[in-house]
């Protein structure tokens, strides 16, 4: 396969949704994954890149498109409550929730509001700023693909009932090459085997399809999902997930006369976007019932809309999650002192207008930390911070150097969670091997889940090939720089 024709040497990223380092180094060392181990061995790979938080795909997406953490991007998780609505805000985190939350109003959530109302308009997606410089880009199986270009995307008849979209049909702004699974298709008889968008296979045919008609732009960004399900249930382990999709990665590789010529005619990456920690297989042991802990308060129902007299809202995202006070009456400390008593939750943490607050059920003390102050962290970021810094697992050197344990990049990214939408409100993260659960959340007993802080979920791999550019640092919000920076480097003639 020729790409000769552009003048631009191509980028293509590829997203493998729960791609972790030690299951994919294993893959690798053991044969099973040739393609990604060729591009390994042909390229730099860092296995300790810093997800975003919370560790969940829409706002990792999220993050790795605007070169920003949820203080500016606005996308809070897959579970929200906008208080400026009154409206729990869901992308689709199970049927069950789902379907008493309102099918139709969470389809329209991820499909529309996710990119037209809730991403911030204050940010750029990099679709948007490589448009702006006259250079086009491809989203293939993203939902978060806000573009420049207006597209009309249309819902099959039998699915239009599930949707409030008239006759089916919406404009967004897309990239100027999309793919959405049913919704919006490159290849015009292909069928995705999955309703809400495509699996590996169809995936990487789309991709197949842009090589094969010399279509590439200078940035394509694929999603590969497939894998993320497969672990939820089998634990962070299963290898055959990685081995189905490297297999899609050697057909793309197959295109080319030789797979050296793949990497001289394209700079190809590969990344992670969250871990997962495995959970444990005794329900009263592991999964911890939000509802249970603060049974003295009134919870809002989420079959209905919230009522006055609701004290709390519940909006789970797997190992993490936010607990709104409606109520004004109700102390903040009341419920942390609840949430407190169980020593299953390693984070509680909240704001108010001068600094963060974190306690822990696991730990005794507290912690309080600003931005600016006398600490520099690995990543240059200035902190003041006191109290036990056991808390989030910080280490502080003599010359007031601050690093980063258990939890990467804690503090910029627990004050962009906690940052990323208005109200008064906790976040709680569960120690590893548990789940969070409220009503109709799904859980994981013997398999694995993420969501939370630590580094279990939050260090992911990264393998670049084609190029020797790298990051300016290890972390998924420092992806954007480097991608704009190398699209700009790739205008040469090939």
């Amino acid at each position: 396969m020729n790409q000769n024709t552009s003048l631009q040497k191509p980028v293509i990223l590829l997203n493998i949704d729960s791609l972790m380092p030690q299951p994919l180094e294993i893959a690798v060392q053991t044969g099973r994954a040739p393609a990604l181990q060729f591009l390994m061995e042909n390229g730099t790979y860092i296995p300790n890149m810093v997800s975003s938080f919370p560790t969940m795909s829409v706002t990792i997406d999220s993050t790795v498109l605007t070169g920003t953490y949820a203080d500016k991007h606005h996308i809070p998780g897959l579970n929200w409550f906008d208080d400026s609505k009154k409206e729990i805000i869901n992308y689709g985190t199970g049927f069950r929730e789902t379907n008493r939350l309102g099918l139709r109003r969470s389809i329209h959530n991820m499909l529309y509001q996710l990119n037209n109302e809730h991403l911030s308009g204050d940010v750029m997606t990099i679709y948007e700023e490589l448009a702006n410089m006259g250079i086009p880009s491809a989203s293939i199986n993203s939902f978060v693909y806000r573009g420049n270009t207006p597209k009309r995307l249309h819902v099959p008849r039998l699915l239009s009932t599930l949707t409030r979209f008239e006759d089916g049909e919406w404009t967004t702004k897309t990239t100027p090459t999309f793919s959405l699974g049913v919704f919006s298709k490159l290849r015009r008889w292909s069928f995705p085997t999955q309703i809400a968008a495509g699996n590996n296979k169809y995936t990487a045919r789309e991709l197949r399809h842009l090589i094969r008609n010399n279509n590439l732009p200078v940035f394509t960004f694929c999603i590969f999902q497939d894998l993320d399900f497969r672990i939820h249930f089998k634990g962070p382990m299963d290898l055959k997930g990685i081995t189905r999709i490297d297999r899609e990665i050697q057909k793309t590789l197959n295109l080319y006369p030789s797979w050296e010529e793949a990497i001289n005619q394209n700079v190809w990456m590969v990344m992670g976007d969250n871990g997962h920690a495995p959970t444990g297989s005794r329900y009263h042991e592991f999964v911890i019932d939000l509802r249970k802990i603060l049974k003295t308060y009134r919870i809002a129902k989420i079959q209905r809309p919230v009522q006055k007299k609701d004290q709390l809202i519940l909006c789970v995202n797997q190992r993490m999650a936010y607990i709104y006070v409606l109520d004004n009456n109700l102390p903040l400390s009341a419920v942390i002192d609840r949430l407190k008593n169980d020593h299953r939750i390693d984070i509680i943490a909240w704001k108010n207008e001068a600094s963060i607050h974190v306690r822990s059920g696991m730990k005794a003390g507290s912690l309080h930390y600003s931005s600016g102050g006398g600490y520099t962290d690995v990543y240059q970021q200035t902190w003041s911070v006191d109290g036990n810094l056991e808390l989030l697992d910080l280490n502080v050197s003599e010359q007031n150097e601050l690093s980063y344990g258990d939890y990467p990049d804690a503090l910029s990214r627990l004050y962009g969670a906690l940052h990323s939408h208005p109200g008064r409100f906790l976040v709680v993260n569960a120690k590893p091997g548990c789940d969070f659960k409220a009503q109709s959340t799904p859980f994981h007993l013997a398999g694995a889940a993420h969501g939370s802080l630590h580094r279990q979920e939050s260090l992911v791999p990264l393998v670049i090939s084609g190029t020797t550019l790298k990051p300016s640092y290890p972390r998924l919000v420092d992806m954007k720089e480097f991608l704009l920076k190398q699209c700009k480097s790739s205008r040469v003639k090939s």
